[in-house]
C-alpha cells in the first residue's frame, strides 16, 4: 500500500494563495513586532490555511503485473528442411518449461507461418509478428523476446529495435553451420508469345556454402516431354531458346542435378510457364454450290478479328464448260495447287461447306488433306444430300480420315437437334443455351444425312436419334463431321432459332486446340489466398489430384463436381511459389506471390541477420544443437534493469516492477471534529498565552 498527500482546497487556488500571503505577512509582522504568543498565532493561521487547502492523505492498493515475456517460434518453409523443425519443437518445449518456473512471468507463445491474415507472405516476419502481438502491452513491461528460427529472418529492423521496448532479444538458431545448398532460378521468361515463334529463357545455377565450380547438367522438358539436356556452369547466366509449340500454356521445366550433402533438392527444379497466343487463325472455307447457309459460315467466320478467312465457292465446276475463253470470264480460277498442297500446312482448320467430288480437285490433293490432318490440321465437313450422293467426300481418300460413312439416304423430316449425354459434358456443346430441356427449346431442322456406325464421338443427334454432329481425333489432328445442311435454319430466327453462334465458333476453336475446349484438361489458378483447380474430363468421375507445394509437400486433392464434365477443388494457398497440380498425364502450374520468393532465396541457416539487433538489444545468439546434434537450452535468469542480460550459457528476462491501480482510500486531514478540533486548538492556546 502506497501513501501519497493530496489537496482538494475548499476556496479558490487565487483567494487561497491570497489567504495564505496574508497570513504569512500578519505572522512576520507580529514576529519582527515581538509580540507576546507571536508563534502561536503564526502556527493557529497556519492550521487556517492548511484547513482552507484542504489536505487529503490517499492510500493506494496496487497489483504487481507479471513481465511479458514473447516466444516467437518460426514456422515458415524453411523451417521444414532438414531435422529444423523438430529441433525448434524440442527447444520450444525446454525453453517454456525453464521459464514456467519463474515466478510472476507471463509468457506468449507466438507461431509465424508462410501465411498472415490467410495469404502467403513473402519471407519470414518475425518482427511484424511480435509488434502485433505486443500491441496491447506497455514497453516497460517486456521482460524478453526469445526467437526460435532458423535465422532467415526478412524484416529485421535497424538496431536498436524500438518494438522491444528496451528489452534483450535472445535467438535460438536451428539448422547446422556450413549448410550448402544449390537452387535453379530463372532470371528471364517471356509471359506471352506468338504460337511458332522462337523465345529464350534465362537461367541460373547458384551453388552456396560450397567452393565446387564443376559444371553439372539441366534438364529441360516442355509439357512434361524431354526437350534438351545441356552442362552449365554455376553462377553463369545461361540462355536457352525454346519453340512455343501450341496456344494456351506452354510449360517448360528445368531441373538441376543434385548438389552431393546440400540441405535440399526442392529448389532444384524450376518452371517457366509461358502462354502461347496464336496471331492470326487461318481458315480455308470451300463451298461446293451456292445455297441458303453458305452465309452463315462467312458471316460468322469474318465477324472473329483473330481469324484470316479464305472462302471459295465454286460456281462453274467442270461439266458446266461452255466453250467462253478464259479472260471473258468474271470469275477467279480456283488456285487448287496453290491452296492444297502448297501452302495446305499454313492453314489452321479447312472446311468443306456441302461438297460434292465433281473433278475440281483431283484425288491427289485429298491425300495431301488427309495427311495434313494426321500431322495436326484440323478439318470440318459441312455436308448435306452431297455427302450422301455419288461425289461424297466419303468416297475419296479423305474417307480415312472422316468419322463416319454415309448410307446414302437422306432423312427428310421435321425434328430438333440434341445434345447427347456424351455432349452434355463435351465443351463444345456443354451448356448450350436452351438445350438443357427435353425437347431443347430452339429451332427445327428438316434434313439430315443417314451414317452408320460412326467412329467418333457423337455429341449431338438428330432425326430417330442418329448421329448429328461427330467429333474424332486422327492423328495429332482433329476432324468433325455436321452432318445437316440446316443450321442456317438458327441463324435466321425461324421458330425463335437457337445458338448457331456459340456452337459453330466453339466447334471451329475445338479443332484449331483452343485450351479452354479440350475435352481433358486440368487448370489451377491462384485466387487471393486460395488455388483454384479445375477437372475437365469425359468421364464420369474425376480421380483425386497430387497437389505439390512450393516447399515439396505433397497431398492428395478430391475435385467436387461442378456442373457436367466439370469438378472443382479450392485449395489455401498457404506458400510463396510455383504449385503443381498432377491428375495422370495431366499437369498444371501456378505461381503464387512473387517470382523468385525470398523464403528460397538462401534455405542456409544463418546467425549473421539477427546478430546486430541482438548485440543492440544484450541478448545472446547461440545454435539450438551442439555441433554432435544434441539439444544445448540455456539456462533462464530473472534479472533487474541495470546488469548483463546474457551469459555464454544463459539468457536473462528483464523483471519489471509495473503494477496496477485497484482501489485508493481517502482521509481528509482538516474534515469532521477532528479538523474543528485542531482549529480550535490552536486558536485556544493563543488565547491561553494571552491570558498568561
Amino acid at each position: 500500500m502506497n501513501w501519497t498527500l493530496n489537496f482538494a482546497p475548499l476556496i479558490p487556488l487565487p483567494l487561497l494563495l491570497a489567504a495564505a500571503a496574508l497570513a504569512l505577512g500578519a505572522g512576520l509582522l507580529l514576529l519582527f513586532r515581538r509580540v507576546r504568543g507571536a508563534w502561536l498565532r503564526l502556527l493557529a493561521l497556519a492550521a487556517l490555511v492548511a484547513a482552507l487547502a484542504g489536505p487529503v492523505l490517499l492510500a493506494e492498493q496496487r497489483e504487481p503485473l507479471p513481465t511479458i515475456v514473447a516466444v516467437v517460434v518460426d514456422k515458415s518453409a524453411s523451417q521444414d528442411l532438414a531435422d529444423r523443425a523438430a529441433t525448434t519443437a524440442a527447444m520450444r518445449d525446454a525453453v517454456q518449461k525453464r521459464l514456467g518456473d519463474l515466478r510472476d512471468i507471463e509468457i506468449r507463445t507466438v507461431e509465424v507461418g508462410s501465411t498472415a491474415g490467410g495469404r502467403p507472405v513473402d519471407g519470414t516476419e518475425l518482427f511484424k509478428a511480435v509488434e502485433t502481438e505486443l500491441a496491447d502491452v506497455a514497453p516497460e513491461r517486456i521482460g524478453a523476446v526469445l526467437m526460435l528460427t532458423d535465422g532467415e529472418v526478412h524484416d529485421i529492423p535497424a538496431p536498436p529495435a524500438e518494438i522491444l521496448g528496451g528489452a534483450p532479444l535472445h535467438a535460438l538458431i536451428s539448422g547446422k553451420p556450413n549448410e550448402t545448398d544449390r537452387q535453379i532460378v530463372i532470371r528471364e521468361a517471356p509471359r506471352f508469345a506468338i504460337v511458332g515463334e522462337k523465345q529464350v529463357i534465362e537461367y541460373s545455377v547458384i551453388d552456396t556454402g560450397t567452393a565446387s565450380t564443376a559444371p553439372v547438367r539441366v534438364t529441360i522438358t516442355r509439357d512434361g516431354e524431354p526437350l534438351a539436356t545441356e552442362t552449365v556452369q554455376p553462377g553463369a547466366v545461361n540462355r536457352v531458346t525454346i519453340d512455343i509449340a501450341h496456344a494456351g500454356q506452354n510449360v517448360y521445366e528445368f531441373e538441376v542435378e543434385p548438389l552431393a550433402g546440400e540441405l535440399t533438392t526442392i529448389n532444384n527444379r524450376a518452371a517457366a510457364v509461358v502462354d502461347g497466343i496464336r496471331e492470326n487463325l487461318r481458315v480455308l472455307l470451300v463451298s461446293g454450290e451456292p445455297h441458303a447457309g453458305e452465309r452463315t459460315w462467312r458471316n460468322l467466320l469474318k465477324s472473329d478479328a483473330s481469324v484470316d478467312l479464305v472462302h471459295f465457292t465454286i460456281l462453274r465446276p467442270p461439266e458446266k464448260q461452255d466453250g467462253t475463253p478464259i479472260d471473258e470470264l468474271s470469275l477467279i480460277a480456283f488456285p487448287t495447287r496453290e491452296l492444297f498442297s502448297v501452302k495446305i500446312d499454313q492453314f489452321d482448320l479447312i472446311i468443306f461447306d456441302r461438297y460434292a467430288q465433281r473433278g475440281v480437285l483431283p484425288i491427289l490433293y485429298f491425300d495431301n488433306i488427309a495427311r495434313y490432318v494426321r500431322d495436326g490440321g484440323a478439318l470440318l465437313v459441312a455436308s448435306g444430300p452431297d455427302y450422301a450422293s455419288d461425289g461424297s467426300l466419303y468416297g475419296t481418300p479423305l474417307a480415312d480420315v472422316l468419322p463416319a460413312a454415309p448410307t446414302g439416304r437422306v432423312i427428310e423430316e421435321p425434328y430438333r437437334p440434341e445434345v447427347t449425354d456424351l455432349g452434355k459434358r463435351h465443351p463444345v456443346t456443354r451448356g448450350l443455351e436452351g438445350g438443357d430441356t427435353s425437347p431443347p427449346h430452339w429451332s427445327r431442322w428438316f434434313r439430315q444425312v443417314e451414317t452408320d456406325q460412326p467412329s467418333g464421338e457423337v455429341i449431338m443427334k438428330g432425326a430417330k436419334g442418329d448421329p448429328l454432329l461427330v467429333l474424332q481425333r486422327e492423328g495429332k489432328g482433329r476432324v468433325a463431321l455436321l452432318l445437316s445442311d440446316q443450321v442456317w435454319l438458327w441463324a435466321r430466327g425461324y421458330e425463335g432459332g437457337g445458338p448457331h453462334v456459340d456452337l459453330l465458333r466453339r466447334l471451329a476453336h475445338w479443332l484449331m486446340k483452343e485450351p479452354d475446349l479440350e475435352e481433358e484438361s486440368l487448370r489451377v489458378t491462384a485466387d487471393g489466398g486460395n488455388l483454384v483447380v479445375e477437372r475437365q474430363t469425359m468421364k464420369d468421375a474425376a480421380p483425386a489430384a497430387t497437389l505439390t507445394a512450393p516447399s515439396g509437400k505433397t497431398s492428395s486433392v478430391q475435385l467436387a463436381p461442378d456442373g457436367p464434365g466439370r469438378f472443382r477443388a479450392e485449395i489455401p494457398a498457404d506458400e510463396i511459389g510455383l504449385w503443381r497440380v498432377e491428375d495422370g498425364d495431366q499437369r498444371a502450374f501456378a505461381h503464387v506471390g512473387p517470382a523468385n520468393p525470398r523464403e528460397f532465396t538462401d534455405v542456409r541457416s544463418t546467425e549473421e541477420k539477427l546478430a546486430p539487433v541482438v548485440a543492440a538489444s544484450g541478448g545472446r545468439i547461440a545454435r539450438m544443437s551442439d555441433a554432435d546434434g544434441r539439444l544445448v537450452p540455456p539456462r533462464v535468469v530473472p534479472i533487474r534493469s541495470g546488469r548483463s542480460m546474457a551469459g555464454s550459457d544463459w539468457i536473462g528476462i528483464r523483471m519489471t516492477e509495473a503494477s496496477v491501480l485497484k482501489g485508493v482510500d481517502r482521509l481528509p486531514l482538516f474534515s469532521g471534529f477532528l479538523g474543528l478540533a485542531l482549529l480550535l486548538g490552536a486558536a485556544a492556546t493563543t488565547w491561553y498565552r494571552e491570558g498568561r
